[in-house]
């Protein structure tokens, strides 16, 4: 437990990892110096919590390491447009691109790949264990993190030399905890036992603590999506199947989408929490359009069985279709086994599948899923920038975090253009036109968008819930 001192806090996270907003905060300047150059000089007397220097070298190195690493369920499908870094000189960072103009570069920066590590402590070719990374202190945001249990507990000290852009931590110590029960965390941020919940309560729950006089519930916009994945490998008629066929592999992501009611998921699962998603950039960024809503379905939303079975029958397959849908019933909240027995229901009522629904905990599911093990599966996405762009690049360029076997040179070539395009009517172009591209090919399926919700005690303060979509633990005080 935090000692009771003003200047100790404890907060609550669900079983997702609570995340710091980060962003570009130890630049003198940054600017494009050519078309290809994006150049960086660094505040002088930059230093680590641990004492080391923090310069151009570690900027190179943590850059050189994301790439070199390249893990899947890391960040480093965000530098899909990176060529190399160099440091030619300790304050001065000169990262060239591929292509010219890239009106993304500066906001991946500010993104999950962009911290600057200690060349120091962590390792340039592999993972370096989160013990290893609190003893080496090596932390030059904020906070330094002094106590970490993974799924468990996180103490974050305020780092006193800290010489960003952003404000000094307004609290000495701040402790994140996890819970796995939705309603666990419900009654200990009513009880008093933390002093904020975030992310993840149930929208029973949320309902119950909008009710409460003893508790603020904080709404924010949502950038966080739901979706299912489809493998190109191993889905039913996949690359790798028996029976593999591109045409028919095809037609089974084309019933699916006609079979979808995201309707009723919004309302009968999240009571509204959760909006109906007919597009792969969500409401209120620049270039959302809904081609789902259009292509798929009776053409308003709905789902429409005999527009599923036409496709299945044209391109000559038996049906029911037999797919393993994959789920994991601990990291997107307990909902998950309502929302995917819906789906499964939903698919399976006009006998056109037969759904062999499985769930598989977090820890494993996140390394299962990118092996080929899951022929469909569940994912959410939590954006690290505020631009269409991140709901795009990562997804659908030849080296993506999916790692799901899908690959398209027109669709990259469409990507990669609207990153470059200056000019805002043409990149807004770009951005629908990709959208229309990869609803063609349902390389995966959203369905629902979500608003970011915060619960807290009526005395704390400081919570922000803004278009970076990530929540700060640094402005939260009593």
């Amino acid at each position: 437990m935090c000692s009771n001192s003003s200047r100790a806090r404890r907060f609550a996270a669900t079983p997702v990892a609570a995340s710091v907003c980060r962003r570009p905060s130890i630049p003198e300047s940054a600017e494009f110096t050519e078309p290809t150059q994006y150049t960086v000089t660094l505040k002088e007397g930059l230093t680590f919590a641990n004492g080391n220097e923090l310069t151009s070298s570690d900027v190179k190195f943590s850059f050189d390491r994301q790439l070199e690493i390249a893990d899947p369920n890391g960040p480093s499908s965000l530098l899909y447009n990176l060529e190399s870094v160099e440091a030619p000189d300790d304050l001065t960072v000169v990262f060239t691109l591929a292509s010219e103009d890239d009106q993304t570069f500066p906001q991946i920066l500010s993104s999950p790949v962009g911290p600057i590590v200690d060349e120091d402590v962590f390792s340039p070719t592999e993972l370096t264990s989160s013990e290893d990374i609190v003893e080496g202190n090596a932390f030059a945001g904020q906070s330094a993190i002094t106590d970490y249990t993974e799924n468990e507990l996180i103490r974050y000290q305020a780092f006193e030399d800290y010489n960003g852009l952003l404000e000094a931590a307004e609290t000495d110590v701040v402790t994140a905890q996890y819970f796995t029960e939705e309603t666990q965390l419900k009654l200990a941020v009513q009880q008093g036992d933390i002093d904020l919940a975030f992310r993840n309560l149930s929208p029973t729950d949320l309902g119950d603590l909008r009710e409460d006089e003893n508790v603020t519930v904080h709404d924010g916009p949502g950038g966080e999506i739901r979706y299912m994945v489809f493998d190109f490998n191993s889905q039913p008629f996949g690359a790798d199947t028996e029976d593999a066929d591109e045409e028919q592999a095809l037609a089974v992501r084309q019933a699916a989408a006609n079979l979808l009611d995201r309707e009723a998921l919004s309302d009968e699962i999240y009571q509204g929490t959760y909006t109906p998603l007919y597009s792969y950039v969500p409401e209120g960024l620049t270039g959302a359009v809904e081609p789902l809503r259009e292509m798929y379905g009776d053409g308003e939303g709905g789902p429409d069985a005999e527009a599923a079975a036409s496709v299945l029958e044209d391109a000559g397959i038996e049906t029911p279709v037999e797919l393993n849908l994959q789920y994991s019933p601990d990291h997107y909240g307990s909902s998950s086994d309502e929302e995917y027995a819906m789906i499964e229901s939903q698919l399976e009522a006009d006998g056109l599948f037969e759904v062999n629904l499985q769930s598989t905990l977090w820890d494993t599911y996140n390394s299962e899923r990118v092996e080929g093990v899951y022929p469909a599966y569940q994912l959410g996405w939590f954006p690290d920038y505020s631009d269409a762009d991140n709901y795009l690049s990562p997804f659908f360029q030849e080296d993506n975090f999916l790692v799901n076997g899908y690959s398209d040179a027109e669709v990259q070539e469409t990507i990669l253009a609207q990153s470059s395009t200056a000019d805002e009517a043409e990149r807004t172009a770009l951005i629908e036109e990709a959208q229309e591209l990869v609803a063609e090919d349902l390389s995966t399926l959203p369905y629902l968008q979500g608003a970011q919700v915060a619960v807290s005690a009526n005395d704390i303060e400081g919570v922000t819930l803004d278009p970076s979509f990530k929540f700060r633990y640094a402005p939260l005080t009593r």
